[in-house]
């Protein structure tokens, strides 16, 4: 289920979830407030789950499940901007602004700071640790450097090779 998917049914599982509050007499209350089915309160627990940490308890979402010739010069469009001007943007704003703020802090601080800040501005929570170790191992690159750049072509091959492997690998 996507995203999008669980947000449009959501209404219809708190319709489900306050009519099963109106259900028959019996102990199963908490101050004369009636509770849901046991069923009713799993099934919540399973969509707040997915609500609350979306891609951790099954698929991402990341990759299409097969190839679409159709969609062939998209994906390289996308490649593109992907290798180029996100890490140009990234390496910048993490590496260039970030890691400047947080040097006065300390050289290691600053590294584990702003590559913990890069993977969790990412988004995904079970690529979390490989992208925010990525991110020390550039936050590491740039302090050695004293320069971005270095880290804008390491970041473009990382996203070259991520892109090619969800193509070629699999999801």
């Amino acid at each position: 289920m996507t995203q999008q998917q669980l947000n449009e049914q959501l209404p219809s599982i708190v319709d489900n979830l306050v009519a099963s509050l109106g259900g028959e007499p019996g102990l199963a209350h908490l101050n004369r407030v009636y509770l849901p089915s046991k069923e009713t309160i799993i099934e919540a627990i399973k969509r707040l789950r997915q609500l609350v940490f979306p891609g951790y308890f099954g698929e991402q979402g990341l990759t299409p499940s097969h190839w679409e010739p159709a969609h062939a010069a998209a994906y390289v469009v996308n490649g593109i901007v992907i290798c180029t001007w996100v890490p140009f943007v990234e390496e910048l704003t993490y590496r260039g602004l970030g890691y400047t703020l947080l040097e006065p802090f300390g050289r290691w601080t600053a590294i584990v700071a702003v590559g913990l800040l890069f993977g969790l501005a990412h988004g995904l929570v079970l690529s979390l640790p490989v992208i925010a170790a990525f991110g020390c191992v550039l936050a590491w690159l740039r302090s050695e450097t004293d320069s971005v750049f270095p880290g804008m072509v390491l970041h473009g091959l990382f996203n070259l090779v991520a892109l090619v492997a969800a193509v070629t690998v699999g999801g």
